[in-house]
């Protein structure tokens, strides 16, 4: 395999350091470790208690010095960035695709979300890093690899431009879903971004004046309205760009993916990848047994939210119907 003899295979850059005015990289050793968990943090975790990474000092780099490494191990192809409005299937998409050890999936990879979101670089250096530390999450640690696939964070649809402008010809996946069945999901257990001023208002184009006439509840509704509207914009101006919704059924989906990927798979691995949606997506040793919603109505108006949801349901069938 190309990098079996270079002292940085199964090394990544895993954290973003500032001292002193300064920018620095930490990098944490993955051993044997695939990228097999729901999510790319959990991976992580299991890493720390490797010898590598429990030794005093840490090892730590320049961001020169990770674009220079960068250029020195080969990585899998980049076939997808996968976006998502969150609970909508992304996760078991990611899951089912990680299945098959040609595919490395990078799961919201935390380095990658503050890079984009980091105000320490200038755009261009940014645009450099982005590529880099792509790269170097899908090095090909093991002979199997192929193909690469990175989920990013449901926020990076606000990204979608610049990313766009780094990866012209890659296809983007766009996954969405009926937004009451995104909220109710949410009001069980809501993620950081559902939750006011967990993350920037200003990341999902809220802007102070919404913000002080928005109530906790509704707070949910709006981030949701800018995924669907920011969805719409995007898919009106590219061309490789693939939009599913979670209701069209996730072996349907992946099946899409599949043939997107254009991976010489074994049908034993394609198999495999659907056996996978018998388990619940973020617990492998649970049974999925399908959604349950409460039944009472969300404490939110869902009007807007519903209407950007339709007007992008509507753009997609329109769409279709033109190609039949």
């Amino acid at each position: 395999m190309e990098n079996t003899d270079h002292p940085l295979l199964h090394w990544i850059p895993n954290k973003l350091i500032e001292k002193e005015g300064e920018v620095y990289f930490e990098w944490i050793y993955l051993g044997d470790k695939r990228y097999l968990d729901p999510f790319f943090e959990e991976t992580l975790v299991k890493c720390v208690s490797h010898p590598n990474n429990s030794k005093r000092f840490k090892v730590v780099s320049t961001a020169t010095n990770l674009i220079d490494w960068a250029d020195q191990l080969v990585a899998a192809e980049l076939k997808a960035f996968v976006f998502h409005v969150s609970r909508c299937g992304s996760t078991m998409l990611a899951q089912s695709l990680a299945v098959s050890p040609q595919n490395i999936v990078v799961s919201e990879a935390p380095i990658l979300d503050a890079i984009l979101r980091s105000e320490l670089f200038d755009p261009a250096q940014k645009r450099i890093l982005i590529k880099a530390v792509i790269a170097l999450l899908g090095q090909k640690r093991f002979p199997e690899e192929k193909n690469l696939v990175v989920k990013l964070d449901s926020w990076h649809i606000f990204e979608a431009d610049e990313l766009r402008s780094l990866f012209p010809e890659l296809p983007f996946v766009l996954l969405y879903r009926n937004p009451t069945e995104v909220l109710k999901s949410h009001s069980k257990l809501k993620g950081m971004h559902m939750v006011p001023n967990l993350l920037p208002p200003k990341i999902f184009g809220i802007t102070t004046k919404e913000m002080e006439e928005i109530s906790f509840q509704q707070y949910s509704a709006v981030v949701l309205e800018k995924y669907y509207q920011a969805y719409f914009d995007f898919h009106e101006t590219d061309q490789n760009v693939l939009v599913y919704n979670y209701k069209d059924g996730m072996r349907d989906i992946l099946e899409k993916v599949i043939d997107m990927i254009n991976g010489d798979y074994y049908i034993e691995e394609i198999d495999q990848m659907y056996e996978r949606f018998k388990k619940h997506s973020k617990n492998e040793g649970n049974t999925f047994k399908g959604d349950s919603f409460l039944s009472e109505n969300l404490a939110m108006d869902l009007t807007s939210v519903n209407h950007l949801y339709e007007k992008l349901e509507s753009k997609l069938s329109g769409q279709l119907t033109d190609r039949n």
